[in-house]
C-alpha cells in the first residue's frame, strides 16, 4: 500500500482551501472590496496541468485563454484554441513534461503569443512592490500575476511550481492560488509575506531567485514577429550574442566594420546556421513551422525585405560577398574555423555579378554549390537575418569596440531611429525575447 498513488495531497495550514466555508467566507469579502476581478476569467478557463512538468504549460494556457488571445493555430477541427502541446518552448515536449520551463522562457513563450509581460526576480522587487502589483491585476479583468515559487517553503510537496493568483484579501493580507496542479492540491488561499517568501528562493536549474510575472492583453493581438521562443538555435545565438561578443570586443582590436563583422560571426555557434535555415523556410514552406500563417509569412517577407535597404544590410552583404570566397579557399591559413564555414555554406562559392535593387544599392548576386542563388529565398535570408541580429543585440554591446571612429559609425549602423515602422517593431520584438530568455542567465 505504500507504494500506492495517492489521492491528492492535505493542505496544510496556514493554507485556506478556497471551497472551505472560510475560504468561500475570503472569497465573497474579496469580491465585494474589488480585489477579485481577474478571477473571473481565469476561472472560466482553469484547467488541471496534463503532465507533471507542465505546471508553466497549464498556467499559460490558463493565461493566454482568460486574455482571450487568439492563438491563430487550429486546436481541433475548426476551433482556435491555446492547448499545451502549442508551448514547445526550446526543448522536445517529452522533456518539457518531466523538467518543465523556466522563469525566462515562461515569459518568452507569454510574449511571443500574444500577452505583454514584466517580470519581476524577488531581488529586482519589493514585497510591497508584489503586494502593489496583485491589488493592482486583482482589480482588473485584463492583468493577472503569476507566481513562481518554491513548495516547501508554503509546507507543500513539490518544487518548484507556476500558479496563477485568481484574488488579493486584504483584512487577511492573502491571495487565492488558482493551482493548476489540482490533482494534488485544489485553489487555496496563502499569506502574501509567505508566497513571497517561497518566491525568494533559489531556482534549481537556473540557480537564480524566482519571482512574478504580470500579464496584460498586447496592444496587437498575437504579434507576428519571429518567435524566437519557439526555436531550440535561440538560445544559444542569444547567449552569444549578448555575452561572448562583448567579451571579445574587449580582448581585440577590431579595425573596421568588416573586421568587427568577422569577429561577430566567425566564431558563432553552429546553432545561428539553424536560426537562419528555419526562417528561410518559414518564408518558403507553409507547413515549415506552425506559428506562422500565411498572412505572418507575407508579414516576415516585407520586415526582411525592409531589411534589405539599410546600410547595415550592405555592409553584411558585402563582407559575406568578401569573406565566403576566402572561407572556401585559404580559410585555415586565416585561421577561420568550420563554424563561419557551416553559415558560408547556405551561401556561395563564388560572386558572380552586381546588380541594383532599385533604392540605388548594390546587390552582390552569388551562386551556391547547388546552384542557388543569394538572391534566392533562402540565401537571401541569410544576410537579412544576419542583419536583424545585429540589429537586436542591445547597443550597450558595442560599447567595448576600443576605436571610437569605428564606435561612432556601428552605433550609427546599429541604431534604429530611422528604421522603418515595421522593421522598427520586428527589432524592438527581438530585443524583447533577448531579455526575457537572458533573465535565466543573470539577475
Amino acid at each position: 500500500m505504500a507504494n500506492m498513488p495517492h489521492y491528492r495531497l492535505v493542505l496544510h495550514s496556514p493554507a485556506i482551501e478556497f471551497a472551505s466555508s472560510r475560504g468561500k467566507q475570503l472569497f465573497s469579502e474579496a469580491l465585494e472590496a474589488g480585489t477579485m476581478e481577474g478571477f473571473f476569467k481565469l476561472i472560466s478557463y482553469y484547467q488541471t496541468q496534463s503532465e507533471p512538468g507542465f505546471c508553466g504549460h497549464g498556467t499559460l494556457n490558463v493565461l493566454l485563454n482568460a486574455l482571450e488571445v487568439d492563438p491563430e493555430r487550429k486546436q481541433k477541427g475548426l476551433c482556435r484554441w491555446f492547448v499545451e502541446s502549442m508551448f514547445h518552448c526550446c526543448e522536445p515536449l517529452r522533456k518539457l513534461r518531466v523538467e518543465g520551463i523556466t522563469f525566462g522562457k515562461f515569459a518568452c513563450l507569454a510574449y511571443c503569443n500574444g500577452a505583454n509581460v514584466e517580470t519581476f526576480r524577488t531581488p529586482e522587487s519589493s514585497i510591497d512592490d508584489f503586494r502593489r502589483h496583485v491589488i493592482s491585476c486583482t482589480s482588473s479583468e485584463n492583468c493577472h500575476v503569476i507566481s513562481l515559487y518554491y513548495r516547501e517553503s508554503v509546507n507543500q510537496e513539490g518544487p518548484g511550481h507556476f500558479a496563477p493568483i485568481g484574488g488579493y484579501h486584504a483584512g487577511t493580507d492573502m491571495v487565492l492560488i488558482l493551482d493548476v496542479a489540482r490533482y494534488k492540491y485544489p485553489p487555496h488561499w496563502l499569506p502574501l509575506t509567505l508566497l513571497w517568501k517561497a518566491m525568494d528562493t533559489p531556482d534549481e536549474t537556473t540557480g537564480l531567485p524566482r519571482g512574478y510575472q504580470i500579464s496584460l492583453l498586447a496592444s496587437l493581438n498575437f504579434p507576428c514577429q519571429i518567435d524566437g521562443c519557439g526555436h531550440e538555435s535561440w538560445i544559444s545565438v542569444e547567449k552569444y550574442l549578448t555575452e561572448d561578443v562583448p567579451r571579445k570586443l574587449r580582448s581585440e582590436n577590431v579595425k573596421d566594420v568588416e573586421d568587427l563583422l568577422s569577429l561577430v560571426f566567425k566564431a558563432a555557434p553552429p546553432a545561428i546556421k539553424d536560426f537562419i535555415n528555419w526562417v528561410a523556410e518559414v518564408q518558403r514552406n507553409e507547413d515549415a513551422y506552425t506559428i506562422f500563417t500565411q498572412e505572418k509569412r507575407t508579414w516576415l517577407e516585407e520586415v526582411l525585405k525592409q531589411a534589405r535597404v539599410t546600410e547595415l544590410f550592405k555592409h553584411v552583404s558585402r563582407w559575406l560577398a568578401y569573406e565566403i570566397p576566402l572561407c572556401n579557399g585559404v580559410a585555415t591559413s586565416l585561421g577561420y574555423n568550420e563554424k563561419l564555414l557551416q553559415i558560408a555554406a547556405l551561401e556561395t562559392v563564388s560572386v558572380t555579378t552586381v546588380t541594383s535593387n532599385g533604392y540605388g544599392q548594390e546587390i552582390r548576386e552569388m551562386k551556391s554549390n547547388n546552384g542557388l542563388s543569394l538572391n534566392g529565398l533562402q540565401n537571401q535570408s541569410t544576410v537579412e537575418v544576419l542583419t536583424l541580429l545585429l540589429f537586436a543585440i542591445p547597443q550597450k554591446t558595442w560599447s567595448a569596440i576600443k576605436q571610437e571612429k569605428l564606435l561612432l559609425q556601428f552605433n550609427s549602423l546599429v541604431s534604429t531611429h530611422n528604421l522603418s515602422s515595421l522593421l522598427h517593431e520586428e527589432v524592438v520584438h527581438l530585443r524583447r525575447l533577448l531579455h526575457f530568455l537572458m533573465t535565466d542567465v543573470t539577475a
